[in-house]
């Protein structure tokens, strides 16, 4: 993906809730009658700028991954006597909590709204029938078959693949039972079935899928080539454009999800390929290149571009989804506290070493996936925005000086202690939070790049 169509996507993406984030401080300041003295998205030189009637600058800055609101502050700088009575600093604990807390909590909120755009829409999924089992796994060694339907996951009813995603990442880092009821047609009746999990998705893999087993149907796909990446192994190899993949290692090939699970499950180990090229036989070795997927796992690679063709989807398949105005509402609020609950809960378990710090990400994972959200369709692109402003609302409400939540923390005691914080302990706490902020950036840049 072109990188400057990734920085772009990145920018689209960001831009607004930091946009949003800043604003809930500004709009909480003015209510309760603090001064703002500047309004900046971005940070760096200011490219655009102007003031009101009230004497607040607005400015966009060259850099715009960013931005703050500065308001007259005594620990800040000099305060013009008339404008002391509006000086943050001066003003009850509780407007002080209010203008801190709004920043975090206008992203959840606006998380929500995104939500409520994306179900008024109506959707149409598939329903969650099972297209293939992986040999060898959890699902296999239980007896899933393919054609099954997930009903439930641990006693909750599941209607679509992403109610299933979201029902297996709850259960990230834990060991035990995976409970499924499953219905393989229907007018059958229900089955309920046991995987056993030890320290689930706790590793480099993070598909859920694959983790237990089974994938979500597609239409199956001709293993025909319609490109072959000039240069690549595929290409040194042999392939060419228009072959017809027949078998590998004497194992029939009927669709191209099958040849690319073989290919990707064996880097750097040969295969011996029967190819159907126009009207001859052909048998290829072909050894795929490894390389690392998003997961920094190594795969296996061949440089090749499956032949464009037309997906259909039987309508026993489909199911059709819409709401209405409150209906929407609702389930987007549900939505975003599940999304809530699930990233404190994925922090904690972290902590406790159930879950690998390898999941972490940073600015590059972020414009990757909002460049491929880009691509997807604008649908993609306010989900992955309200996914990232529920992100941004949550961290920023940890107790950790220097984020807002350990601003919260520091007045929250001047609340009970009748006096602020000593300026002793709260540098000591900034530097700490700096540390360990700084820590946990650099890290997440380390997975990035280790992932590229």
């Amino acid at each position: 993906m072109n990188v400057i169509y990734m920085v772009l996507a990145a920018i689209i993406v960001l831009g607004p809730l930091i946009a949003i984030h800043e604003f809930g401080h500004f709009w909480v300041a003015r209510r309760v009658g603090v001064k703002v003295m500047t309004f900046s998205i971005g940070f760096g030189p200011a490219f655009l700028k102007w003031k009101d009637r009230q004497g607040t600058q607005y400015q966009i800055a060259a850099i715009p991954l960013g931005g703050f609101v500065r308001m007259a502050d005594e620990r800040e700088g000099e305060v013009a006597p008339e404008d002391l009575p509006r000086a943050f600093n001066r003003q009850p604990v509780w407007a002080r909590m209010a203008i801190v807390a709004a920043g975090p909590l206008i992203n959840l909120v606006f998380a929500v709204f995104l939500y409520w755009i994306i179900f008024l829409q109506g959707t149409e999924t598939l329903r969650p029938i099972i297209g293939r089992v992986l040999p060898g796994t959890p699902a296999a060694m239980a007896g899933i078959k393919s054609g099954d339907e997930v009903l439930a996951i641990d006693g909750k009813t599941v209607g679509d693949w992403e109610a299933i995603n979201y029902a297996l990442i709850d259960r990230m880092g834990e060991s035990g039972e995976l409970r499924l009821r499953l219905r393989h047609q229907a007018g059958e009746p229900a089955r309920n079935v046991a995987l056993p999990l030890h320290r689930f998705l706790s590793g480099k893999e993070v598909d859920p899928f694959r983790e237990v087993g089974f994938m979500p149907w597609q239409p199956p796909l001709q293993p025909v080539l319609g490109e072959v990446v000039a240069g690549g192994a595929g290409d040194r190899q042999g392939l060419k454009a228009g072959d017809r993949i027949l078998a590998v290692d004497g194992k029939p090939i009927t669709s191209w999800q099958d040849f690319v699970e073989v290919v990707r499950v064996q880097p750097e180990q040969a295969l011996v390929a029967t190819i159907q090229r126009d009207a001859r036989i052909l048998t290829l070795k072909l050894t795929p290149v490894a390389e690392k997927d998003a997961q920094g796992i190594m795969r296996g690679r061949l440089g090749i571009v499956l032949k464009e063709q037309k997906l259909v989807y039987p309508a026993a398949y489909r199911q059709s989804i819409h709401h209405g105005p409150v209906d929407a509402l609702a389930l987007a609020a549900a939505k975003t506290g599940k999304l809530i609950m699930f990233t404190l809960d994925s922090m904690g378990k972290m902590l406790q070493g159930l879950i690998s710090v390898n999941n972490l990400s940073g600015p590059i994972t972020i414009a990757k996936v909002a460049g491929q959200s880009a691509a997807l369709g604008w649908e993609a692109l306010l989900g992955f925005m309200a996914l990232l402003s529920v992100s941004l609302g949550v961290l920023n409400l940890l107790p950790i000086p220097v984020l807002d939540g350990g601003h919260l923390v520091y007045h929250a005691i001047e609340g009970v202690i009748g006096r602020p914080v000593s300026e002793r302990m709260q540098m000591l706490g900034l530097r700490i939070g700096v540390a360990l902020l700084m820590s946990l950036m650099l890290l997440a840049i380390f997975n990035d790049l280790s992932r590229l």
